[in-house]
């Protein structure tokens, strides 16, 4: 069984996230999705069992994806799960160049475990995380940018979080 593993902070999980999931899915015999708490990240939205709420939510559809917590170094956690295959997606030369220095940092900790960065798709090229709790903290409308199966969840955390 081939496993891949897909991570990210997902604060939170946006369409362009999921997309590079979904076609990670079409390659892999398994995919588990890595929500791990990014310590360089300051102000986080939701916490990370929340955001874990809302990455199995978007991926409930999905038979060979599941999702987990995991607070330690990514290489670890492909190894933990048998992967050998972190997909990760980039959408712009920026973004390539980050990737590209962690899998060569992953490889080094795992000499077996490859990456393969997918580029985002034209139409969520210009989505991230931060754009999103932009949307969210302002009240803008969602569907445009977060899977609809989290709307919801996400609307009554942010209400939960008022009181």
């Amino acid at each position: 069984m081939r496993t891949a593993v897909c991570s990210g902070s997902f604060d939170p999980i946006t369409l362009g996230h999921l997309d590079v999931i979904c076609r990670a899915a079409a390659c892999f015999d398994r995919v588990v999705v890595c929500v791990s708490p990014n310590a360089e990240k300051r102000s986080q939205m939701f916490t990370p069992e929340q955001k874990l709420r809302l990455v199995r939510a978007a991926v409930a559809e999905l038979p060979n994806v599941e999702a987990e917590l995991w607070p330690g170094l990514l290489a670890d956690f492909a190894a933990a799960h048998g992967a050998g295959v972190i997909v990760r997606g980039v959408r712009n030369v920026t973004d390539f160049d980050a990737e590209y220095q962690m899998a060569l940092i992953n490889k080094g900790i795992c000499p077996g475990l490859e990456t393969m960065l997918l580029p985002a798709g034209q139409e969520y090229q210009h989505f991230s995380s931060s754009m999103a709790r932009e949307m969210i903290r302002y009240r803008q409308p969602l569907e445009k940018y977060l899977p609809m199966s989290i709307v919801p969840m996400v609307l009554e955390m942010m209400e939960s979080q008022k009181g």
